[in-house]
């Protein structure tokens, strides 16, 4: 079989990291989610993720001025409510009351966790070096939660233009990784 030529303009539909996340920023009493998708781990201990998140996004103004953020991780049962927060500025909508998602407060960080989320990062900005760049923020999870009921989170993954992926069937192979 010959391979053929592919567009440079979309080599990121075949990475894409991981998982479509939620990420809310609260700055005063206004509160926003984003739906992302640009991210990845960068370090295990402490946790470390790197992602992109664009300067023309409110997202990015309210992350840039406190520092603090909540990864949210959605699963299936909120594909739509998760798109749907994507497609639309929060500068002026509130997400939450829109989507009917239930903003929780979180421990170590002033943004809300989204209750229907499967898991819940609160997260610290601990390095801005590629900000100006790239528009990348490198964040420091300080407190982890996990809705224990969730055995097999069928997790959301963006393909591009409209198009995602639900993970599906988990296999387990012999690996010397702990």
């Amino acid at each position: 079989m010959a391979k053929k030529s592919f567009p440079l303009s979309k080599v990121y539909t075949l990475l894409e990291p991981g998982p479509v996340v939620l990420v809310t920023t609260a700055k005063r009493e206004k509160t926003n989610i984003m739906a992302m998708s640009w991210h990845t781990m960068m370090e295990f201990e402490p946790p470390l993720v790197g992602c992109v998140i664009g300067n023309r996004n409110y997202s990015y103004r309210l992350l840039k001025a406190t520092k603090e953020c909540v990864i949210n991780i959605p699963t299936q049962k909120i594909a739509q409510q998760a798109v749907d927060c994507g497609n639309i500025s929060g500068a002026k909508t509130d997400k939450f009351k829109k989507f009917g998602l239930t903003p929780k407060a979180a421990v170590k960080v002033a943004a809300p966790l989204i209750e229907e989320c499967y898991a819940n990062l609160e997260c610290r900005v601990v390095d801005t070096r590629m900000l100006k760049n790239y528009c990348f923020f490198i964040l420091e999870v300080v407190k982890a939660w996990i809705d224990p009921k969730v055995k097999s989170p069928r997790t959301i993954h963006h393909l591009g233009k409209g198009h995602f992926m639900i993970a599906g069937k988990i296999i387990k192979m012999k690996s010397h990784m702990k």
